[in-house]
């Protein structure tokens, strides 16, 4: 009876850990290539579907730049760019994920944009435009 019950239990363990995956993978929808710039030149964004928003989220490799304001900014598939949130918050923290507003259709490259010195400091490029 104990090594059905440990048999049962694995087996569950299984079913959860395969769910959980498949979830992932369904709300994954894309990687980009990484970021190349002169300050932002590590780490890469995935791109997935919550609660049917898009949300973008920088790698864990991703180093915040060196700049006294770096921003998210969004290029769209007709060269619109979206000038979004502030990079760094408060202390060593920053935000790491971005909720894409509605009004941007799609998302074709990701991009790190200092607005103190309007400058761009790198940008990662989705193979094919996030929607």
């Amino acid at each position: 009876m104990r090594n059905f019950s440990k048999s049962v239990f694995t087996a569950l363990v299984a079913v959860a850990m395969l769910t959980t995956l498949a979830f992932a993978a369904k709300n994954h929808m894309a990687k980009s290539g990484a970021f190349a710039g002169v300050k932002a030149n590590t780490g890469f964004v995935d791109a997935m579907r919550e609660d049917g928003k898009t949300v973008l989220r920088l790698s864990d490799d991703f180093v915040v730049p060196d700049a006294p304001a770096p921003h998210w900014q969004l290029v769209d598939s007709k060269g619109n760019t979206y000038l979004l949130n502030r990079l760094k918050i408060k202390g060593d923290k920053y935000n790491q994920t971005l909720v894409v507003p509605a009004y941007v259709k799609d998302v074709a490259k990701v991009q790190i944009w200092c607005a103190f010195a309007e400058v761009l400091l790198g940008e990662a490029a989705f193979e094919k435009a996030v929607k």
